[in-house]
């Protein structure tokens, strides 16, 4: 297997969140020669397949954030608190939890575009029954169904368009189809904000499903067909599993990563309860968010490339710093403005942290790339739950960040961890992505 330091290109947000969670997903495939574009990026059949997945790119990652900014609507629709609300984006990230590896692992031989079909359409159903949901339980289970496809659709979608390139494109072409999460982050999440506080947090859900079933359309129509390589397997992908540094990696992501959920999922009462800004504004500062989030996956994925693990440590460290300052700078309308960019630069760490889960999961790269879109999502679930712990037991809106720092702690010690076991079994060697032509 050849070894090359920078191999791939993780997103997110890299999702969000979803960058982070998004980017290269690595694994062996193989593209049937009849329905393999041109090498490069140019050919208008490569074009039309990565947007067709960046579309669910961009349906997933506004059905995940926008909730974040209408949980003042959808608890007083629902009569119950917004701490009690926080547990709907909970249930969300849980489902991405558990669908992420299970369907990697159970779908292990089913061609990639069928399976990218039926995990949007599966997205679609879960948005399309959430604007429908008749009371509190309902949402959370249909929440919960909603977020089963989230991390596999990123890794196949990954998988899919690198094979449609040469190794000396495959970063961007998967950049592109996360391109369609950054612009979610920057204009489908404050879209669906300003829908949802003027016509409700229903129309929102409804709009992302159309959304999902557009890229269901296009994705039928314009992604290649995919056939998996010879030796794909279940048991080939669970043995990542046995690798510590591939648990010490996932958790950096579930604890370290935790702080930007736990002050985001509350953003919107911080924002106008704290630092006094209008709701009408409030779309405008998420829009921040977005642009942090963009900084912070082009800068993250340069400093990946030149120090890996310098970079997971000193993220993990402005994590710290730019969490628990938050108290303060939520005091005034432009600290506050500031702090959601800081707090969206945080992604930063993600395409560090997947480089490194790459490197570090040997043959089973499918799962282990899948798991770290189930851990982020993990960060999501602990740290909503753990901020609107914070706020129910009366330490205001500000605490969030406290709690953030904390956790951001958490995956220091961590990260120490894994550099110390580093050092005891010598040097990690990166892997490079392998793609074979059928």
């Amino acid at each position: 297997m050849n070894r090359n330091p920078s191999c791939g290109h993780p997103t997110l947000l890299t999702a969000t969140a979803s960058l982070c969670r998004a980017s290269v997903s690595a694994g062996v495939f193989a593209v049937t020669a009849s329905s393999r574009p041109s090498a490069g990026l140019g050919s208008l059949s490569t074009k039309l397949a990565i947007f067709a997945m960046a579309i669910g790119a961009f349906g997933i990652g506004t059905g995940e954030f926008a909730i974040m900014g209408l949980l003042p609507n959808l608890a007083g629709d629902l009569r119950i608190t917004e701490p009690e609300a926080g547990h709907v984006i909970s249930a969300y990230a849980l489902g991405v939890v558990v669908g992420a590896p299970l369907i990697a692992v159970l779908f292990a031989k089913v061609s990639r575009k069928p399976l990218m079909l039926g995990l949007m359409a599966l997205f679609a159903l879960g948005n399309f029954g959430s604007a429908a949901a008749p009371d509190y339980l309902s949402l959370i289970a249909l929440r919960f169904i909603s977020g089963l496809p989230h991390g596999a659709y990123f890794g196949i979608a990954a998988l899919v368009a690198a094979s449609m390139v040469d190794v000396g494109y495959r970063a961007r072409a998967v950049g592109r189809v996360m391109l369609g999460l950054t612009i979610a982050t920057l204009i489908g999440m404050p879209m669906a904000t300003w829908l949802g506080q003027y016509m409700g947090w229903r129309p929102t859900f409804t709009g992302v499903g159309i959304v999902g079933v557009l890229a269901l359309v296009m994705i039928a129509r314009f992604a290649p067909v995919i056939a998996i390589a010879d030796g794909a397997s279940p048991l080939r992908e669970l043995s990542a599993l046995r690798r510590p540094q591939v648990w010490l990696t996932l958790g950096i992501s579930a604890v370290g990563c935790g702080g930007m959920f736990a002050v985001f999922t509350y953003v919107v009462p911080l924002l106008t309860d704290v630092a006094g800004i209008p709701m009408i504004w409030v779309p405008l500062v998420l829009a921040l968010f977005g642009v942090g989030m963009t900084l912070g996956n082009i800068l993250g994925a340069y400093m990946a490339d030149k120090a890996l693990m310098a970079t997971i440590g000193g993220m993990l460290a402005f994590n710290v710093v730019s969490l628990a300052i938050i108290p303060l700078t939520a005091q005034f309308w432009l600290t506050a403005s500031i702090s959601v960019l800081l707090v969206g630069f945080t992604v930063a760490i993600g395409t560090a942290l997947q480089t490194r889960l790459m490197d570090v999961a040997a043959d089973g790269q499918t799962l282990a790339a899948t798991l770290n879109h189930a851990a982020f999502n993990m960060a999501n679930a602990l740290g909503a739950l753990l901020g609107g712990a914070a706020i129910s037991a009366g330490y205001g809106w500000g605490s969030t960040g406290v709690v953030g720092a904390i956790m951001a702690v958490g995956g220091l010690i961590l990260f120490f961890i894994s550099l110390a076991l580093d050092r005891r079994t010598q040097r990690w060697e990166p892997l490079e992505v392998v793609a074979e032509a059928a």
